[in-house]
């Protein structure tokens, strides 16, 4: 299951890159003293990168698929803390992690919906 060290696997370069702006807008978040979302959106935001990674050393298809979906659910998750910023007064403008937060969800519904239909095969 694991691909090659060499190769460049986008979803991996995404997520991590991902979790570094989630750090970073948590960081401007704790500055405006707003630490329990904060504390909510680190958690979910760069554990979709933990899980990828994860993902990459599955013992199984159905680990990967499986190891997939957990970063699925935590870039919903994710995105719902996004939109709670977005709608509250006083929270910085959080647009730009909205976008990369949705488009992580259609890669990541894509794997899961093609390494279901390789299993199936």
């Amino acid at each position: 299951m694991q691909a090659n060290k060499s190769t460049p696997n986008l979803i991996v370069e995404l997520s991590f890159a991902f979790a570094i702006k989630v750090i970073k807008y948590v960081e401007e978040l704790e500055l405006n003293q707003k630490f329990v979302i904060a504390r909510q959106l680190l958690k979910s935001g760069t554990s979709i990168g933990a899980n990828v990674r994860e993902a990459q050393n599955a013992e199984s298809k159905a680990d990967f698929i499986h190891k997939m979906k957990i970063a699925a659910k935590e870039t919903d998750e994710t995105e719902y803390w996004l939109l709670i910023c977005n709608a509250s007064e006083g929270y910085p403008c959080c647009n730009e992690l909205l976008n990369d937060c949705k488009s992580l969800v259609k890669i990541l519904s894509k794997i899961i919906s093609s390494s279901k239909t390789k299993t199936n095969s």
